[in-house]
């Protein structure tokens, strides 16, 4: 994934551009017309009034939103049709600071309009508002209308129909059946006035005062209280994003298993970072669930520990290095070999031709011996500039860090940039043709994104080949509240190219000697259920050693309250076949507010 910073910083930078070009272009009529707010918002995604102008339609002020290039106000007819599928809530956009209160009785003349955010390209639904609006207030201090409840008994258990084949998948011309689909029922309720209770924390409060609630607790439940993301098809309908109408400082700094204890209620929003959002102008009272950082076994002597950890664009100006350090020795007991995944050049996002990373690994090095542990050597290959995806000028790649007292890096000259890594047989042995090296350089299946880094290494005497990999992000999917049911996951493409070639390479290793030691790690960025996992094991050459862990663990990273896989450790049929393997998903930042990266690490113990 990028990060989930840089993405959202990239996201609120276009939102404004996009707000006046995103909407749903229909014609308008000639003259405006009385309606109530049911009769626009309809019985589709889409209102019938859509491009049509609209007179005096009645409701309560029941939340206004003064900041952010959304400004406005939800109203809601205190007097409601028989029709579950129709909304009594609408949102009326402002642009500036509305001059309107809660409880506030209003008329409303404007225009009707689908608003997508984040832009047409993105998929996602239409919000319908009333803009350019002209507003009377008819009286002051009325009583807001009810919340409807929104629990476990009230959101249907399937996730979201399909769409619509002839009009390209999409959901927006389907009549809501709020009983039977989720997605359904949020949308019926799109600015409407709702509320949860004792609602428990699934991904943890983010930068932009924001956190994700579950309203059905026994659904898919990890460990820790989050909610696991297990399939495509197996989707957590009980997810609904929190965010608040009130002053940032007063937003709950929460972690995942905590809960909002009462009430939390507002008007019910759609929004380009997660789909439905309760924006809450009453929030619950914070009540901690207990969660700790975890801490996995010390390797024993004779037990090789491999890990894998991707410490989101670290460069010497970060202030995290202690803390990574820290993790390093003290969560993941210093293992033997670790694979960096996103480590930057040596002046970061500065985008001036530098590649080398001597400076970022090196302060990294020696905040691990100032915290007590090792003195770790390293290797790695400097990616030609600006050609291995993430931050302009940053040029992310995978760093080995090894710890020389236990283990032995194999040196073998003719590895770079452009150059394709091989594999021989020398004396009944598989061999690299250099190492370190990388996969395929070349080959298009890399273009801006991560080339494999391949490395062997020499444990009490046996050879261990270890393939560092940053696969492509997810950058460009739909989102899972996409008007395209079931969502385009267009990412997977190159992805699937990706597993090919790595799969490929690890066949041939094997296919030299067949009981080799191999292992393919890092940020997958795609789940151990994926065809891109699939891909990776092949036809048993790999395999993914999280599933070796109750489905309660698997889980490296949260977004938008799906606990999941990005992160693996995948094993040869000589190290599977041991079953004295152990493997840990070490949770120590996902789940937390104060994360150091969005990933938690990835610890694999065997015997070679």
């Amino acid at each position: 994934m990028p990060s989930k910073k840089s993405a959202r910083l990239a996201a609120l930078t276009v939102a404004a551009v996009c707000s006046a070009a995103s909407t749903v272009a229909l014609s308008a009529p000639a003259h405006a017309e009385t309606v109530a707010i049911h009769d626009i918002q309809g019985t589709t995604r889409l209102s019938p009034y859509a491009g049509q102008a609209v007179t005096g339609v009645a409701g309560i002020v029941t939340g206004v939103r003064t900041y952010g290039s959304s400004r406005g106000f939800w109203i809601q007819d205190p007097n409601p049709d028989a029709d579950p599928a129709t909304s009594e809530g609408v949102f009326v956009f402002t642009s500036s600071v509305p001059k309107v209160a809660v409880g506030d009785s209003v008329t409303v003349t404007g225009t009707v309009s689908e608003f997508v955010p984040g832009g047409a390209s993105t998929g996602n639904q239409t919000i319908t508002e009333i803009t350019k609006p002209t507003v009377t207030v008819v009286s002051s201090g009325n009583a807001v209308p009810a919340a409807t409840v929104v629990n476990a008994k009230s959101v249907p258990a399937a996730y979201t129909p399909a769409g619509d084949a002839a009009a390209s998948n999409t959901v927006n011309g389907l009549t809501l059946r709020p009983a039977t689909y989720a997605l359904d029922y949020y949308e019926s309720l799109e600015g409407m006035n709702v509320q949860v209770s004792d609602a428990r924390v699934v991904t943890a409060t983010d930068p932009y005062t924001e956190l994700w609630v579950t309203v059905k607790p026994r659904e898919n439940t990890s460990r820790s209280g989050g909610a696991l993301y297990g399939s495509y098809t197996s989707q957590n309908t009980g997810r609904l994003q929190i965010q608040s109408l009130g002053a940032t400082a007063d937003f709950p700094v929460a972690n995942v298993g905590d809960s909002l204890t009462g009430v939390t209620a507002g008007p019910l929003d759609y929004n380009q970072f997660g789909g439905y959002t309760l924006v809450a102008n009453r929030l619950g009272t914070l009540k901690s669930g207990g969660l700790e950082r975890e801490t996995t076994q010390k390797q024993k002597k004779g037990e090789l520990a491999v890990a894998t950890y991707n410490v989101e664009n670290l460069d010497p100006s970060d202030a995290t290095f202690e803390e990574h350090a820290s993790a390093i020795v003290n969560n993941l007991k210093s293992p033997d070999i670790v694979s960096l995944e996103e480590i930057q050049d040596n002046n970061g996002a500065t985008n001036d031709g530098t590649v080398a990373a001597d400076v970022t690994v090196g302060k990294l090095i020696d905040a691990i011996v100032a915290v007590g542990g090792p003195k770790y050597d390293w290797r790695s290959i400097d990616p030609t500039n600006n050609t291995d995806g993430g931050e302009p000028g940053g040029n992310i790649r995978q760093v080995f860090l090894f710890n020389p007292e236990r283990v032995s890096f194999t040196d073998r000259a003719g590895g770079d940039a452009a150059t394709a890594v091989g594999v021989t047989k020398v004396r009944g042995k598989a061999q690299l043709t250099a190492s370190p090296g990388r996969i395929d350089p070349a080959n298009a299946a890399w273009n801006a994104s991560r080339k494999p880094l391949v490395g062997e290494f020499v444990f009490r005497g046996r050879t261990v080949f270890v393939i560092a990999n940053h696969f492509n992000s997810k950058g460009g999917d739909q989102g899972l509240t996409a008007q395209y049911q079931p969502v385009v996951r267009s990412s997977e493409t190159q992805r699937h190219q990706q597993a090919t070639l790595v799969n490929a390479f690890v066949k041939d290793i094997l296919d030299t000697q067949k009981n080799a030691d191999v292992i393919a790690l890092g940020d997958i960025n795609d789940f151990e259920f994926s065809g891109t996992a699939q891909l990776l094991e092949g036809d048993g050459e790999l395999w993914s050693a999280i599933k070796s862990l109750p489905k309660s663990e698997r889980y490296t990273y949260d977004y938008q309250g799906n606990q999941q896989v990005l992160d693996q450790i995948l094993v040869s049929p000589s190290i599977r076949r041991g079953c004295d393997f152990e493997y840990d998903s070490v949770h120590i930042n996902s789940e937390f507010h104060d994360q150091i990266s969005d990933h938690d690490p990835q610890v694999l113990r065997f015997e070679p």
